[in-house]
């Protein structure tokens, strides 16, 4: 059974783009590629076919994974979403207690994060802690050395 995820319109799109990539360009390339070991003789001393069908195997493993994905994968309707509490699509600031620092953070899907753009996992320690958290509340996160504290300061979409 499939694990659902949500994710914004345009993280899907993106997903179904790859997804349609790996099937009509990488597939039939691979397949080449290991008509083309095959031609070259024999199979048992051909490295060369041996690693097609290894490449050939990665590929469809990641072309499976990828639809396992999309077979629990639901869009959001952001109109829809309570803004007093932290969900997916939600953009918190908070503040780390230790040091003072403000972060914002937008939390997202798995498939759609990246720390660069300010988008963070809602299954990563962070992400957690802040899930269900309000504007005041104080969200723990477990990390190895110990437990960080962050004021949550604003909520929005």
């Amino acid at each position: 059974m499939s694990k659902v995820s949500y994710y914004t319109a345009e993280g899907l799109k993106k997903l179904r783009d790859e997804l349609k990539q790996l099937k009509d360009i990488e597939r039939p390339r691979a397949s080449q590629a290991i008509a083309e070991a095959r031609d070259k003789g024999d199979l048992s001393e051909n490295a060369e076919y041996d690693a097609a069908k290894e490449a050939q195997g990665m590929l469809e493993m990641k072309i499976s994974k990828l639809e396992e994905t999309l077979a629990g994968a639901r869009v959001i309707d952001e109109s829809q979403m309570d803004t007093s509490k932290a969900l997916v699509l939600s953009k918190v600031r908070i503040k780390n207690q230790t040091n003072g620092m403000e972060m914002t953070y937008t939390l997202v899907a798995d498939g759609e994060a990246d720390l660069a753009s300010g988008k963070i996992s809602v299954n990563s320690p962070i992400g957690k802690g802040l899930l269900g958290k309000s504007v005041g509340e104080v969200a723990e996160v477990q990390v190895p050395n110990g437990v960080m504290k962050f004021d949550v300061l604003e909520i929005s979409r």
